[in-house]
């Protein structure tokens, strides 16, 4: 909500709306009757996505606001918004994952308006989907702090997760350089 007050006051109505045009899609006419927990819920228990998932998607959504700095998430656009990034981060991070439609039945939009979404996200994101592992353990340090304030919840499989990765790309990098030279 800071974040929201802070762009309304440093910027000014033709910066607005500028970037209000590029990101309209993801504004809803109706605000949907389910809270922002009720659908995470519902997304978690359909998707089965894992935890590296949502961090991901967090990521993306900051990347997101950050690219788009007129935006402003709020009731209309946050369900959408959610469903796109939740989306796309499972199929860059998950080897398996549903169809389109299959998510788009899950967030409650057609298959062809989450088509437009991430068709959408992906260009206003620049294709920049990449996240790497110091920033994927500062986000899940980062979650870890604001979930521990209200239970003490740890994110422990998804740093196993990016120890795994961490892992994986030394032994790349070792392999490469075996690679090199042998050739």
């Amino acid at each position: 909500m800071a974040r929201n007050q802070r762009i309304s006051k440093n910027c000014s109505p033709w910066y607005l709306s500028k970037d209000m045009k590029k990101t309209r899609i993801f504004e809803c006419h109706e605000t949907p009757d389910m809270t922002i927990q009720s659908y995470l819920e519902r997304i978690f228990r359909y998707t089965r996505a894992g935890p590296s998932v949502y961090v991901v998607a967090y990521v993306y959504i900051d990347r997101f606001c950050q690219n788009n700095p007129g935006f402003r998430i709020n009731v209309t656009n946050v369900h959408r918004l959610l469903i796109t990034t939740i989306m796309v981060a499972s199929k860059y991070v998950e080897d398996m994952n549903y169809r389109n439609s299959y998510f788009a039945r899950v967030g409650g939009l057609t298959t062809n308006e989450l088509n437009k979404l991430e068709l959408e996200f992906l260009f206003l994101m620049g294709f920049k989907l990449h996240v790497n592992v110091s920033v994927f353990e500062s986000y899940c340090c980062h979650l870890e702090r604001e979930v521990g304030i209200g239970g003490g919840y740890q994110i422990e499989s998804t740093l196993r997760c990016a120890e795994e990765i961490k892992t994986r790309q030394d032994e790349d990098r070792r392999y490469n350089q075996f690679a090199g030279v042998l050739l």
